[in-house]
């Protein structure tokens, strides 16, 4: 029996506090109303001071109070992580309260929910470039702001997303072994960024697609397409001579040079013996990993 009482009392004092906070946020009481959603958002309970942050706008249109509660409700619902609503937020903020002191802020915020709505290399990157264009904007606009190094830490990390998506896309022809789609799309990434992060890797797979396509194309055509390689071997060792992929590449350019016929005899012996060396390693390699992961 005592147990039963406790669970109605305790039912019935959720039931107040919820009639409670219910009666206020449709009440229009402005000063009340004002002190209890600043008592929310102290307490962390974010959502429901963003609801009367939002009730509140309404009747402060126009008062001294305006621009704090529009701010406040966008702060509201960043820190409870509704980045897409407190983004609209910030941007009707920033529209309608230019010179407010809340400003600078509220501008950072923006673009830092910007970034937070974008989305991993493999998906649209449209979000990506928004974001990109809002911290450029600020960056050039506030380059004293305490902010500053963070907004180069989001640009770093979404140019290195735009980079990923880039060279993963043209990785895929070289997956499937497409091997003249995978040579253009590479050489089509370092057109349209030639500072890309992989730059190294994009280099190398240029040379490899060249050589794969050299490799498995008819006697006549061979001589033409291998000396492509070597122009595009000699391109990556003009720029990374110390490479891990000198090696493989290395071997490969020895090989295509006596496809060309400019080894003959015990040099030309020599080097497929190396060749074999080198594919039985990979090989041991391959078998190891692929245990591993079992």
């Amino acid at each position: 029996m005592r147990r039963v009482i406790v669970l109605i009392l305790g039912a019935a004092l959720l039931f107040s506090c919820k009639s409670q906070y219910e009666l206020l946020l449709n009440s229009n009481d402005v000063d009340t109303k004002y002190e209890a959603a600043f008592a929310y958002y102290n307490d962390g309970k974010y959502s429901k001071a963003a609801a009367l942050f939002e009730s509140l706008s309404v009747l402060t249109t126009g008062t001294e109070k305006d621009d704090t509660v529009q701010y406040y409700w966008g702060l509201s619902n960043y820190r409870f992580k509704d980045y897409y609503t407190a983004e609209t937020n910030f941007d009707h903020f920033l529209e309608y309260f230019p010179r407010s002191p809340f400003a600078p802020e509220a501008r950072f915020l923006r673009l830092d929910c910007l970034y937070r709505s974008t989305l991993r290399y493999e998906l649209d990157q449209n979000p990506t470039y928004k974001a990109m264009n809002a911290i450029s904007e600020y960056m050039q606009e506030y380059p004293n702001s305490v902010h500053y190094g963070t907004c180069q830490e989001m640009m770093d990390d979404l140019e290195l997303r735009l980079d990923t998506k880039a060279y993963e896309a043209a990785r895929l022809y070289y997956k499937m072994e497409d091997y003249i789609a995978s040579r253009v799309a590479f050489r089509n990434v370092l057109k349209e960024d030639s500072e890309n992060v992989y730059r190294e890797d994009i280099l190398y797979y240029i040379a490899m697609s060249s050589y794969r396509y050299a490799q498995l194309s008819v006697h006549q055509k061979q001589k033409e397409r291998y000396m492509t390689f070597v122009d595009d071997y000699l391109n990556f060792k003009g720029e990374y001579p110390d490479s891990g992929y000198s090696r493989e590449l290395d071997l490969l350019y020895r090989r295509a040079q006596r496809e060309l016929g400019r080894y003959v005899g015990e040099e030309s012996a020599e080097i497929n013996r190396e060749l074999d060396k080198e594919i039985k390693k990979s090989g041991k390699a391959a078998r190891k990993s692929e245990k591993e992961s079992l």
